[in-house]
């Protein structure tokens, strides 16, 4: 503003100087001096202008900043002599001012600085809402003003060469005007941050590069008529071009084929209802599209009803399931230096809010309501104008179930609700109840398979620690009759230590049980993962069954060893129950092709056809009385996260044969992903 200042007292004195053309050349080269340092000043405050991410976009403004600052006082400052020119006409050697190129090229740029000023502030303003606009719209209206004025003085020193005293009058004027503006809007917002978070949309959606272009538009086509017809001081080229227009106006109003288009067009966007229900809500629609999360869906609604309905404070109370109160999650009155602290109704309050609003779906007229509880919904939501209209509310429902409550305050100009605004407003909060209860069941869906997820995991835990339990169990129930045998000893002792040291591995990995299916590949022998299992286990675990091993070379294979080793303890423990004394337990590999294949095979109980199709690989479902059932749901998931298969033959009473097929070459893929 001291730069706006400056340069209209500069052309004050250039108007004093009267006829002296070398004193008005040289008062008008300062204020052109002045003029160059306008544009980058302008483009910051635009940007920065209560905006809560000025940091960010002036970043991202940085080259063109630059450029706004350097390459004006280059012109100004590098070319002074190519600002005005003053030379003599030929006819009466009277001497003559003209803009110079630098002149022509500040004005080229000042223009263009104009209108993206404008464009930024426009995007400001239309990102407020509530009582935030109110705050910055005088402060917009003035430069609005101001720089309105720049673009229309600007393009007339672009169109005619001769420096105009009516334009220097012009801009003193629209600089008075936009100080009495911006000091009403600084007295409404203060020194108060106010943070607005304008769209990141192009600068093509503005408004005001519209109403600029086409200013700019028509003001050229007639520059070139008038010029044409004789220049700016030809009074019948001008007269001529005003009476066209005047009989062009005419002739449209007069046509037929006009008017019922001038007639549909009123129909279609000045209609008789106060609102549009199809824009509405398809804008409704449009801008909750992909938006999550119950604080987010309340802040972009309240938005829409602040815009829709014109109302400066909307306010949005949840109801928080845990503490059973009324909580304020969303208000377009309040602003980035308001409280952090969310407004909250007492328990007491909200549970009577709640009983004397069950079924009821219209709005009312809270300030009317004769209810106990208003006292104290109204003291969350003070009215900021006097002269704003009485608060309505409509509760948030969806069926009997009460989930929130929306009040309007503060309309403009106090205007009532119609009987269709009402509906409307009706509407668009049984909307919002259904959506919100659909965000609540959706979070309450993915927590419960979250929590289902983590019972699965824990689930595989304890079935490993089972085993581990289960070779504990039967080394010491063989521990009395077989003391004596020193073999046994050494063999129980060297049990008890690799069961206690898979313990201790088993509950090191309990900190990641999310993760325990994502194989760790690494070379490994899966002969040598066979004989490590069978030798945690203990001869003691398969007392009285004969164990035949028919274990052939196999190329190394990318395994973890870990959760291989845990799906084959799994297996032979599994045909160790089904065979009973006396049974027998094979236990072969081979390579085959691409692949080597693992089997465990029994003579004992079997399986029927439909078990293993319905239950087998089912979690939670087992055939033994103690058993968790998850054993072979994560024996198949440790192998299909190996790009294996598990494949099952069984009869009832004819044994169990398991293959597992291992790829020889394993790679992390879709299956453990999936895992």
């Amino acid at each position: 503003m001291l730069v706006f200042s400056f340069n209209s007292v500069m052309g004050g004195m250039a108007l004093r100087a009267g006829g002296d053309g070398d004193r008005f050349a040289f008062w008008h080269r300062a204020a052109l001096a002045g003029q160059a340092f306008l544009p980058g000043f302008w483009l910051c405050f635009s940007l920065s202008f209560a905006r809560g991410n000025f940091r960010a976009v002036l970043r991202s403004w940085r080259p063109t900043l630059v450029a706004a600052f350097l390459v004006p006082a280059a012109l100004a400052f590098g070319f002074r002599d190519q600002l005005i020119l003053l030379t003599l006409a030929s006819e009466d050697h009277e001497s003559v001012l003209r803009f110079g190129p630098a002149a022509r090229a500040l004005a080229m740029i000042g223009l263009v600085a104009s209108v993206l000023v404008l464009a930024n502030l426009e995007r400001t303003f239309r990102a407020s809402v509530g009582t935030t606009r109110w705050r910055v719209k005088y402060m917009v209206l003035g430069a609005g003003v101001l720089f309105g004025t720049r673009i229309y003085t600007l393009s007339q020193a672009l169109l005619f060469p001769e420096p105009s005293p009516a334009m220097i009058v012009v801009n003193a004027g629209a600089l008075g005007i936009s100080c009495v503006l911006m000091a009403v809007g600084y007295s409404r917002s203060g020194l108060m941050d106010l943070e607005v978070y304008p769209s990141r949309a192009v600068l093509h959606h503005s408004a005001t590069l519209l109403v600029v272009g086409a200013y700019l538009f028509v003001v050229g086509v007639l520059a070139e008529l008038v010029s044409f017809l004789g220049g700016p001081n030809s009074f019948a080229a001008q007269a001529f071009i005003v009476l066209l227009g005047i009989a062009g106006l005419a002739a449209l109003l007069l046509s037929d084929r006009f008017r019922v288009v001038l007639q549909r067009f009123i129909s279609r966007n000045f209609r008789r209802p106060e609102h549009d229900f199809r824009k509405v809500w398809s804008r409704f629609s449009r801008d909750l599209s992909g938006v999550t999360g119950v604080e987010a869906i309340c802040a972009k609604v309240s938005r829409l009803i602040a815009g829709t309905f014109e109302v400066l404070s909307v306010t949005i109370f949840l109801m928080d399931r845990h503490r059973q109160q009324l909580v304020a999650v969303s208000s377009t009155s309040r602003t980035g230096g308001d409280s952090p602290e969310s407004p909250e109704l007492d328990p007491a309050v909200s549970g009577r809010i709640v009983t004397d609003l069950r079924g009821t779906g219209r709005p009312f007229d809270l300030d009317e309501s004769g209810a106990p509880w208003v006292a104290a919904v109204q003291a969350l939501t003070p009215v900021q104008f006097a002269h704003g209209g009485h608060r309505w509310a409509v509760a948030l429902m969806s069926g009997d179930r009460i989930l929130g409550l929306l009040v309007l305050s503060d309309r403009v100009q106090g205007r009532i609700y119609s009987q269709e605004e009402l509906d409307l407003l009706g509407c668009i909060a049984e909307e919002l109840g259904a959506r919100l209860l659909n965000q609540s069941q959706g979070e309450e869906l993915l927590q419960a398979r979250e929590m289902e997820a983590f019972q699965a995991m824990s689930a595989f835990f304890v079935h490993d620690l089972k085993n581990a339990a289960s070779s504990l169990n039967l080394t010491l129930q063989n521990l009395p009759r077989h003391y004596d045998n020193p073999e046994f000893r050494e063999d129980a002792l060297r049990g008890l230590a690799k069961t206690a040291d898979r313990i201790c591995q088993l509950t090191d990995r309990l900190g990641s049980l999310r993760r325990s299916l994502t194989p760790a590949l690494q070379g490994n022998d899966l002969n040598s993962v066979v004989e490590s299992a069978l030798s945690t286990m203990g001869a003691a675990v398969l007392q009285g069954r004969n164990l035949v091993k028919n274990l052939q070379p196999v190329p190394q294979l990318q395994l973890d060893g870990e959760q291989i080793r845990s799906v084959i303890t799994n297996l032979v423990l599994n045909a160790r129950d089904a065979t009973g004394a006396g049974g027998q337990i094979t236990i072969s590999s081979r390579c085959e092709a691409s692949r080597v294949q693992l089997t465990v095979g029994d003579n004992g109980s079997g399986m029927s056809a439909e078990f293993i199709r319905n239950s087998l690989f089912r979690p939670f479902h087992s055939t033994k009385k103690q058993g968790l059932g998850i054993g072979m749901f994560q024996s198949r998931m440790i192998i299909e996260a190996h790009q294996g298969t598990l494949l099952v033959e069984s009869e009832p009473h004819q044994g169990t044969l398991f293959r597992v097929n291992l790829p020889i070459s394993t790679a992390p893929g879709p299956a453990e992903s999936a895992a």
